[in-house]
């Protein structure tokens, strides 16, 4: 866990909302805490539209406001997010106000009239512990899924290494005659293991560098023209082994998005991956790229079977993969598709899926342009 001086790093420019009805006390407040960013409201419905459309990550209240008090905001907004800090105004003698304002889960108090140290302080203590508590979850997350990736990849492992490590046995004992068609069958069906199994490996390193990265995005200004050609250039071995036409159409004016470079080639890769993984062979791959108001979008398309109605909300859930053969087991982790839309969200973009059976699929990426 990080230590002290980064926790206060972390803090700064934190979002503060103040909401009193007086001015001059939200203000005061302003100026008091003026090292985050202060956001105001004078009433409780407006401190509510601004959550609806801000991310907050302090409310300061005032008690006694007309229409909607302190207490009556703290109660909304623990409804909507348990997790929101909320810091309550009161006065020294409102024992019962503070008792309310316990059972309705308040994070801490300031006395009225307001001493600004005190002021300064109890914000800082709240913010830290904010970040302390999004600092466990984020490990508690991290280390979830590690199990859960550790575990899913032991299981894909497993039957590769068992049919390669069975046939190597049987070689090592003198079984099998290497004239025999029965014998050249294995051994092709060994070579094809061996090759999914160095696929796998590629995969695990690929997902293992982005997926498990800790911390926010990276954003920088990016040319999603360059990231598509590589994409293209990475994936076109998996293409050509299936004898799949893979095509790219971009307009020579992309411009530059702000995005992770990291992540917008995770997303790619997985959608063109799972586009490749659903075309018969002898099929087509198309990545094209148009510009739209305020966006860049990219369309992959494919010339599968299509999506069933029935899957389209299911194929973006962890571990989840469709079977059109029903034989149980379906090549691939089951999370590209997971953490390209997870992704996608965290970059501030969109990311649909249009299916026609029979006709194949189009992923429809939208980022926002620099």
């Amino acid at each position: 866990m990080r230590g002290e001086p980064g926790l206060r790093q972390e803090m700064q420019g934190r979002t503060v909302l103040v909401v009193d009805d007086e001015a001059i006390i939200r203000e005061l407040c302003a100026k008091v805490i003026k090292n985050h960013r202060i956001l105001e409201a004078a009433s409780g419905e407006e401190a509510l539209e601004i959550l609806g459309r801000e991310a907050i990550d302090v409310v300061l209240t005032d008690v006694m406001m007309p229409v909607m008090d302190g207490l009556d905001l703290l109660k909304k907004i623990k409804e909507e997010d348990p997790a929101q800090p909320v810091v309550i105004m009161t006065g020294f003698a409102d024992k019962d106000v503070i008792l309310r304002a316990l059972k309705a889960d308040a994070d801490d108090f300031i006395s009225k009239p307001i001493n600004l140290l005190q002021l300064r302080t109890t914000i800082d203590r709240v913010l830290e512990k904010k970040a302390l508590r999004e600092e466990l979850h984020n490990l508690k997350r991290m280390d979830r899924l590690k199990t859960e990736f550790l575990g899913l990849v032991s299981h894909k492992l497993k039957t590769p290494t068992t049919a390669i490590s069975l046939f190597i046995q049987n070689l090592v004992q003198g079984i099998g005659d290497p004239q025999d068609q029965g014998f050249q069958q294995t051994l092709k069906m060994i070579l094809e293991e061996s090759t999914y199994l160095e696929s796998l490996i590629q995969d695990l390193l690929f997902f293992s560098e982005v997926i498990l990265r800790e911390g926010p995005p990276r954003l920088a200004q990016v040319d999603p023209s360059a990231v598509c050609r590589q994409s293209v250039k990475d994936i076109y071995p998996r293409a050509a082994a299936r004898n799949i036409s893979l095509d790219l159409h971009l307009p020579a004016d992309l411009p530059l998005i702000l995005t992770d470079r990291e992540q917008l080639a995770f997303i790619l890769h997985a959608l063109l991956d799972n586009a490749i993984k659903f075309t018969p062979l002898g099929g087509q791959v198309t990545l094209a790229g148009e510009i739209i108001p305020e966006a860049v979008r990219l369309k992959i398309r494919d010339t599968g079977a299509g999506i069933a109605p029935e899957e389209r909300a299911r194929v973006f859930e962890k571990f989840y993969q469709i079977d059109p053969a029903h034989s149980g087991q379906v090549r691939g982790f089951g999370l590209g598709l997971f953490y390209a839309r997870s992704f996608v969200q965290n970059l501030g973009g969109k990311l649909i899926l249009e299916s026609e059976s029979g006709v194949g699929t189009t992923a429809v990426l939208s980022l926002p342009r620099a």
